[in-house]
């Protein structure tokens, strides 16, 4: 992967497991752009992505990203209210969405279906998105940066959300941070990449010693 003349991913093989992992390293690292390549929002300019064995590029795009979804670094919803941002994504997977479950699972109660993200925090933005996200079903769930812009208390709440949806529904999770605090409290397997080069991966326990 470049961008203009300068490579942003080069010379980078990694695996990713079931569970959670977490893509960590310093900002303008290629982080961002290594979650994008996993549901086709950026294809790589040499090698390959695979999926269970299967090469992405085989894959519809837009099965791949209802599969395989992504909740952004900067929260990007609808205008209207929370419950409309999850029927728009249900639909798009031709379901009926459980409001009351997504939004539990993201970490809000019920009645935020009806609050407008106007009024929402950012914190709340956050966990509007994961619902969101949710309601596609996924199989695999890629979060960038899911923290960044919070103070320590949504922080904590927003990790607490990703932790507990591991234990409820299974799946995998993908992380981006530039914190291994943060890695090391969410996930058991660690990729750390550096100027667009893997430094080291495995367990989260070998790699953040």
């Amino acid at each position: 992967m470049r961008r203009g003349d300068e490579p942003v991913l080069a010379g980078l093989s990694i695996r990713i497991p079931e569970g959670v992992s977490a893509i960590v390293g310093p900002s303008g690292s290629g982080k961002s752009t290594l979650l994008r390549l996993l549901n086709r929002l950026s294809d790589p300019d040499d090698g390959v992505v695979r999926l269970r064995g299967t090469e992405v590029r085989e894959l519809d795009p837009l099965r791949l990203r209802r599969e395989v979804g992504l909740v952004p670094q900067l929260p990007a919803l609808l205008e209207g209210t929370i419950a409309t941002n999850i029927r728009f994504a249900a639909g798009l997977a031709g379901r009926v969405p459980d409001l009351g479950r997504l939004l539990g699972l993201a970490g809000l109660d019920g009645s935020f279906a009806d609050r407008d993200v106007e009024r929402l925090s950012v914190g709340e933005q956050q966990r509007a998105m994961i619902a969101r996200a949710l309601a596609l079903d996924p199989d695999v769930l890629l979060l960038d940066e899911p923290t960044s812009a919070l103070d320590e208390r949504a922080r904590d709440s927003v990790e607490r959300t990703i932790a507990d949806l591991r234990q409820r529904l299974g799946g995998s999770i993908v992380i981006v941070t530039h914190d291994p605090a943060q890695a090391r409290r969410l996930a058991s397997w660690i990729v750390r990449i550096d100027r667009g080069r893997l430094v080291r991966e495995g367990p989260a326990a070998e790699v953040l010693e």
